[in-house]
């Protein structure tokens, strides 16, 4: 899950909409947008999570480091506000090329770098899941009769995932349209570009400094206004850089390109010629290396920074925790991510200490769950917190597919250590509405809103803004380690239950999240959205977790682990 910005853009173009003034209920001009989201309803007149407040009530009482570790696209190791709180594996001898800790991985001295090989080459695009399925099992099944009672538990759902695949492989008119349409945009806006570059006398340069651009020639001008009115659709930020911007576009733009082409041909398997493990045997783990920053660590600073990028250091930004190691776990490519790298990735951040993990990412389609089922298990027998991001397809995720969930295949009960988040903003940054029009929903499958519009943090060397619900889940991942870091004897359930059931209720009715009309307000109710009805509040949480008395230590539930590796074995 990328940044979801440049996804509304290319939303407003393809839709058709007009230009227009924005009303003063959008106007962001009396809220600081770089820290509303941590900003208070009554203290500040913004619906953040009360994170100052939380702060006041924690004050004189102890804390405790907690390792969080973040599974994503990579981390900017050297960035001024996160090297210092970077988790160190320190049984490990930096560079020396020896596993001094005999975990397998060596010198993974800050994590692991699942999408790497041992010669330092690095995955950085993958193809999109549903093709991946669609032609692994074509020949298997396409034009065949088949009598699902004879087919292993495996198998029913390898066919269930491919009869998804095949019925999304035709090729729609509205798809062609929206790739053309796409293309169109990024002609027109890079020809605005070199002209604008050519004026500016700059390669790089922001929103602002063209806005405040004087003096240009006719043609000149005539670039300015058409880029600026193009952006004004959708009020990027005016800290935006023109090459960030065109970066995101050209992303967004080849991977529909690349869906689009998958539909007809099957795609490279990029994985198979960096990584070269045996891919179907989940026994075979010891691949990857330790460049836990990769070629884009774009989105997973962002996610860090918004977690734990350095309190009151006077630079940058605040995170919301400050007692905190972040253990960086590269595994989510551009494109769909692996179901093996992620279960790898979930029993490396445990067996390595991280008490909560942030997962923003997804995707519809999940062939190998049972190993992503094993680890989430794995990882509730070991008291660890899952948060993961909702989506950002305006989906009702309990009737539409959105993986990793925590339905497992083999078990009935539903894991206890697993927060699914939405995203939301205030109105004032959020287009006059709270529910984010891009997030994902689910009154049985989303547990929480959290802030997930114009979200300030990190970017590779800088600082900048992105949208969506993976902006969301390590807000609440902050939550969840300021608990533990504070109350460091109560449970992963525990904690889940201090924020989900302090959320903050909102009695009114709230908007549906609508993609395809962004500017739609359709009314409902917030129960119908989530599990709690509510927002996360930092202040609340800890407030509620303060009342709760550690539970006696768990007897690992041995008969549903035993029956969930029985099954595992069964259906290899």
């Amino acid at each position: 899950m990328r940044s979801l910005k440049i996804i509304a853009f290319a939303i407003f173009v393809f839709s058709g909409f007009s230009l227009k003034a924005q009303s003063s209920i959008t106007s962001t001009k009396t809220v600081d947008t770089k820290i509303w989201y941590q900003q208070d309803s009554t203290a500040d007149f913004v619906d953040g999570i009360s994170l100052t407040k939380a702060y006041e009530f924690l004050k004189g009482k102890k804390s405790t480091p907690i390792i969080v570790a973040v599974i994503d696209s990579g981390v900017d190791t050297t960035h001024e506000d996160l090297k210092k709180i970077l988790w160190t594996n320190k049984k490990e001898i930096p560079g020396n090329g020896i596993d001094d800790d005999h975990n397998g991985y060596v010198d993974d001295v800050h994590g692991w770098n699942f999408l790497g090989n041992k010669n330092g080459d690095d995955l950085e695009k993958a193809s999109d899941e549903r093709s991946r399925v669609y032609y692994k099992f074509k020949d298997k099944y396409e034009g065949k009769t088949i009598d699902t009672s004879t087919l292993t538990t495996d198998e029913k759902w390898a066919y269930r995932e491919w009869q998804k695949s095949a019925a999304d492989m035709t090729i729609s008119s509205d798809e062609q349209m929206e790739v053309m349409m796409l293309d169109a945009l990024d002609k027109t806006l890079r020809k605005q570009d070199a002209v604008l570059q050519q004026e500016l006398g700059k390669k790089e340069y922001t929103i602002n400094d063209l806005e405040q651009t004087e003096n240009l020639s006719s043609r000149g001008s005539q670039a300015k206004t058409s880029f600026l009115n193009i952006l004004r659709m959708e009020q990027v930020d005016t800290s935006t850089t023109n090459t960030a911007l065109l970066s995101d576009l050209e992303e967004y733009l080849d991977g529909k390109k690349s869906a689009l082409d998958n539909k007809t041909t099957a795609p490279p398997d990029y994985r198979a010629q960096i990584i070269k493990d045996n891919y179907y045997d989940i026994n075979d783990k010891y691949y990857g290396n330790n460049d836990i920053m990769g070629p884009d660590a774009d989105h997973g600073t962002h996610v860090t920074g918004i977690i734990a990028a350095e309190r009151n250091n006077n630079i940058g930004i605040n995170g919301i925790d400050d007692n905190v190691q972040v253990m960086m776990i590269r595994a989510v490519p551009d494109g769909d991510e692996y179901d093996k790298d992620i279960a790898l990735s979930i029993k490396y951040a445990v067996d390595n200490g991280a008490k909560v993990i942030n997962m923003s990412f997804g995707k519809g389609f999940s062939p190998e769950k049972k190993w992503v089922d094993e680890a989430v298990k794995y990882a509730e027998d070991h008291d660890v917190l899952l948060v993961h991001a909702a989506g950002n397809e305006s989906n009702n995720i309990d009737s539409v597919d959105n993986f990793p969930n925590p339905n497992f295949l083999y078990i009935k009960d539903e894991p206890k250590n697993f927060v699914t988040v939405g995203a939301y903003g205030d109105p004032k940054v959020n287009d006059g509405k709270f529910i984010a029009y891009f997030s994902n929903y689910g009154k049985n499958s989303v547990d929480v809103f959290a802030p997930g519009v114009k979200i300030y943090s990190t970017v590779p060397h800088s600082y900048g803004y992105h949208d969506g619900t993976s902006m969301a889940s390590p807000v609440v991942t902050g939550i969840a380690a300021l608990i533990r870091s504070y109350y460091p004897e109560l449970s992963a359930e525990q904690i889940k239950y201090a924020i989900t059931k302090s959320a903050k209720d909102y009695s009114d009715e709230v908007n549906k999240p609508m993609h395809d009309d962004p500017s739609t307000y359709v009314p409902v109710k917030m129960s119908d959205l989530s599990v709690s009805g509510g927002f996360a509040n930092a202040e609340a949480a800890v407030e509620l977790a303060s009342t709760l008395k550690p539970e006696a230590k768990k007897v690992q539930d041995k008969n549903n682990t035993k029956t969930l590796q029985n099954n595992l074995e069964k259906n290899q």
